[in-house]
């Protein structure tokens, strides 16, 4: 089979791969490069020492734009996408893990938004799930903009990233381009290294399928993935928090991200005032339009529902440490609308009628103090 190729012998897009004892579900990853749209392509294949046949796979593949190199031991995921990296020639390189699975247009629409925007460094796709054989819907959000995308990144994780594309020339001036001390996070890391040289953005459509299994890195190294992560964003927000960065870092990470329960009142606190001065930092820094100025208080009020309804489903807090925040932690009531909204539908969920009615309306006495 030929494929089209640019006219320098230069491809469009490098895809980096990094392989471990994948030789199970590697050929069906491959098999989603073949059947791109955008055939102008290389994947780079680095095995990182399998003691499978993952080699043997990827090494007899019946596709000349697939290459193999491989490692005489295990150096980890990280060393081997930036060693992937030093044989990649391609305009654009792609990100993409030896058991995640392209759509076939994922490739064209990716290029064609780069070369549309040229002040976006690095995109992403939306994702669909898959586990056990079935196709989940995407828990990311439904409709994002390029100044959401970035919002997100302040506070947690916006793109997957097996989706991500990044411009060659940004990705080669990077050293390294991911950091292999940032364990698990090095992709987090890696959207907030790229600042200087551009935005990033998320295209809407599920343009790649993850694959959860039981096995996955996220489950096995939560606590390292946890810290690498509060690492990068203390770090991000050191200048504007101060003292209180690596603390309000932390509890983004294992509350927002991590999706578990708030255990007092103060981490609480710590919360709401941490996302709305970073809101208010990002909105004055960035100067979106109206448009996205919504999104961006509607996704803030939206996680720190998520937040307040963990709280109560687990029991950690009760509605009246929720009622106590109302008026602080993110600033006017109108923002916020949808938040508390969701936290009285929770209370009344739970049974708590009496409280879920003081919220809605608080008596005179509270009012005035």
């Amino acid at each position: 089979m030929s494929h089209t190729r640019t006219v320098s012998g230069t491809p469009t897009v490098s895809v980096v791969m990094a392989a471990y004892n994948g030789a199970a579900l590697i050929g069906e990853t491959l098999a989603s490069l073949r059947d791109q749209s955008l055939p102008d392509w290389e994947a780079i294949v680095v095995d990182d020492g399998s003691s499978d046949a993952t080699r043997d796979v990827v090494a007899a593949w019946p596709d000349s734009r697939v290459r193999l190199i491989a490692l005489p031991q295990n150096g980890g995921p990280v060393r081997a996408r930036n060693e992937a990296l030093r044989h990649a020639t391609g305009r654009y390189v792609a990100g993409l893990d030896q058991d995640d699975l392209c759509r076939p247009d994922r490739f064209a629409a990716q290029v064609a938004f780069l070369e549309s925007h040229p002040d976006i460094a690095l995109v992403g796709t939306a994702v669909e799930f898959l586990r056990d054989g079935r196709v989940l819907p995407s828990t990311y959000p439904p409709i994002t903009s390029p100044a959401l995308t970035g919002w997100l990144a302040w506070i947690e994780n916006p793109l997957a990233w097996s989706s991500v594309m990044v411009r060659g020339e940004v990705a080669r001036a990077l050293d390294p381009f991911t950091r292999p001390d940032i364990l698990y996070a090095e992709d987090f890391d890696l959207y907030h290294r790229v600042a200087p040289f551009g935005g990033i953005a998320r295209l809407d459509a599920p343009l790649v399928r993850y694959r959860q299994h039981a096995g996955g890195i996220s489950r096995r190294y939560r606590d390292r993935m946890e810290a690498s992560a509060t690492e990068v964003l203390a770090a991000r927000h050191a200048a504007l928090l101060g003292k209180r960065a690596e603390a309000a870092a932390r509890a983004l990470v294992v509350h927002n991200m991590g999706g578990r329960a708030v255990r007092d009142r103060a981490t609480l606190a710590l919360l709401g005032g941490v996302l709305a001065q970073l809101r208010d930092a990002y909105l004055a820094e960035t100067r979106p339009g109206e448009a996205d100025r919504r999104l961006i208080h509607w996704h803030t009020a939206d996680r720190w529902a998520r937040i307040g309804r963990t709280a109560l489903r687990e029991g950690t807090l009760t509605l009246a440490d929720m009622a106590a925040m109302r008026h602080g932690p993110l600033g006017s009531p109108a923002p916020a609308a949808p938040a508390w909204s969701r936290l009285v539908g929770a209370a009344r969920n739970l049974g708590l009628q009496t409280l879920a009615a003081k919220i809605i309306r608080p008596g005179p006495s509270r009012a005035n103090t």
